[in-house]
């Protein structure tokens, strides 16, 4: 049966975490703190400890409620399975992207140009870390 905002709302924290179950694996976990978490079970074709292929149950988290509604995490869920249907794990791109967001970040001008500054800054004579890198302290102000 498929969850509603009224059940939702009306979800009170347990002792221990429960989980309200939606349509084609999306569920909502319930903490004992009173955070609620969407999470959506899915299976993707792997290999077993033995080395026979097997399916595999993994768990993406699609975000927290209220920041994303019922609405907004189904339609994260068709996203996901749109994805699997096409053969791509939704957890692993997921990661993926973080990953690459988290390199990309890394190798701005900024971080380079400041990496840069440190490191020359504590090299060399104190009238060559009293000159510094000028120019680039400029471009980095701008």
């Amino acid at each position: 049966m498929a969850l509603t905002v009224t059940a939702i709302k009306a979800a009170k924290p347990k002792a221990k975490p429960y989980k309200l179950a939606d349509e084609k694996g999306l569920s909502l976990i319930v903490s004992p703190s009173g955070g609620m978490l969407w999470r959506w079970k899915y299976r993707v074709d792997g290999i077993g400890a033995d080395g026979q292929p097997k399916r595999i149950e993994k768990m993406l988290a699609l975000g927290a409620y209220p920041d994303v509604g019922l609405q907004a995490a189904r339609e994260r869920r068709d996203a996901a399975r749109q994805q699997l249907a096409s053969g791509i794990d939704p957890a692993e791109k997921k990661q993926r992207d973080k990953r690459a967001a988290k390199i990309g970040a890394a190798n701005t001008f900024h971080a380079v140009a400041t990496n840069f500054i440190v490191k020359r800054r504590s090299k060399g004579t104190p009238d060559r870390r009293r000159r510094g890198t000028p120019f680039l302290d400029m471009m980095l102000v701008c």
